[in-house]
């Protein structure tokens, strides 16, 4: 099944293969100590255009 992510430079929706997504996992801590945790996945389309999609927690186990 593949992701659809939003190119930017093209400005349409493209789909990747699920072989070619990274998760990653971006940690940022709050003013108050605590730390936020936000996952997403990365892809390179065709055209060099690096895609990036924030999601659940769940589709980020899936990629790894």
């Amino acid at each position: 099944m593949q992701v659809e992510f939003y190119n930017v430079k093209k400005k349409s929706k493209v789909k990747i293969d699920p072989g070619d997504i990274a998760p990653v996992k971006y940690e940022k801590e709050a003013k108050d100590g605590s730390i936020r945790i936000r996952y997403a996945l990365k892809a390179v389309d065709s055209d060099g255009t690096n895609l990036t999609k924030f999601c659940s927690q769940a589709d980020y186990n899936k990629y790894l």
